[in-house]
């Protein structure tokens, strides 16, 4: 198989990128100065704004994570994305906001036995302010993020949603959520710089690579601020914070349509084959 060619600079990438445009996007009309206040506000209204989906995937459309092809599809068009498109956005917003930011990857551990060794497929970054680090994440799906976290072990951390902890020696680090009073665990990733190469690597797997979640199934989540939205293929469930959840089944291709666009929010790609992949997902065929 054959590689993506490498993308832009990040220099090229930030003098290109339109901060107000995102701003916009996801409703943040803030201060703009890098602190721990404009990271949390942004952290929390990123991914209430902009779904998780990969529509494009199960299309078989090409994902690019440049510039450029970020803010068109993300912030212009009114779509969302995975891990690799989520926070190389929010990493573009933030170094244009002045903060000093790091990409690093992980390996998946949610619902992975604890053999079984995944690839570094999940993307996240590091952020650095007031003298101290924070992970940053808008780009787990149904668990994401929806605030910073300390780099400090063991340390049961509050978000606007779940509280989460990271525990971890010498710069490798597991990150945990807590549901129901019991931690699961998500992913394990170390504080080691990825290039862009690295990036590219792992976004072309989950893109395109058969073994790849995302090639199989239609994976979309957003984050509401009285809890979260997840469809995994045709199965919606609507958790509250309060631990309630409500699951139903869409059966229907107008169905899947109507939430994609209603509950989600997403602006669906004008392509000829969404209404075959739609109607494929619907009727369980995946």
């Amino acid at each position: 198989m054959t590689l993506p060619p490498m993308s832009a600079s990040d220099a090229s990438e930030k003098a290109h990128f339109d901060l107000d445009a995102y701003c916009r996007r996801i409703g943040y009309d803030g201060a703009r100065e890098p602190t721990l206040d404009t990271l949390c506000a942004i952290h929390r209204l990123h991914p209430q704004a902009i779904p998780f989906e990969n529509l494009d995937v199960v299309l078989r459309r090409p994902v690019a994570i440049d510039a450029e092809s970020l803010q068109r599809k993300l912030v212009a068009e009114g779509r969302g994305g995975y891990c690799f498109e989520q926070n190389m956005l929010l990493s573009l917003a933030l170094k244009a906001l002045g903060f000093t930011v790091t990409a690093l990857t992980a390996r998946v551990r949610f619902m992975v036995p604890e053999h079984v060794v995944m690839p570094l497929t999940h993307m996240l970054l590091k952020v650095d302010v007031g003298g101290e680090a924070y992970a940053v994440d808008v780009g787990f799906g149904a668990n994401t993020l929806t605030g910073p976290l300390r780099l400090v072990s063991g340390l049961e951390q509050e978000t606007p949603h779940e509280p989460f902890r990271l525990t971890g020696t010498d710069g490798r680090w597991l990150a945990e959520v807590k549901v129901r009073e019991v931690w699961t665990p998500l992913y394990r990733f170390s504080v080691e710089p990825q290039h862009r190469a690295d990036l590219d690597l792992g976004n072309w797997f989950m893109s395109t690579h058969p073994k790849s979640r995302f090639y199989n199934d239609l994976v979309v989540t957003r984050v509401r601020p009285e809890g979260r939205l997840a469809l995994n293929n045709n199965q919606l469930t609507v958790h509250s914070l309060s631990g309630a959840s409500e699951r139903r089944v869409l059966e229907t291709e107008s169905e899947l349509r109507a939430a994609l666009t209603g509950l989600f929010g997403l602006t669906l790609p004008d392509d000829p084959g969404l209404p075959a992949v739609l109607n494929r997902i619907a009727s369980g065929a995946v």
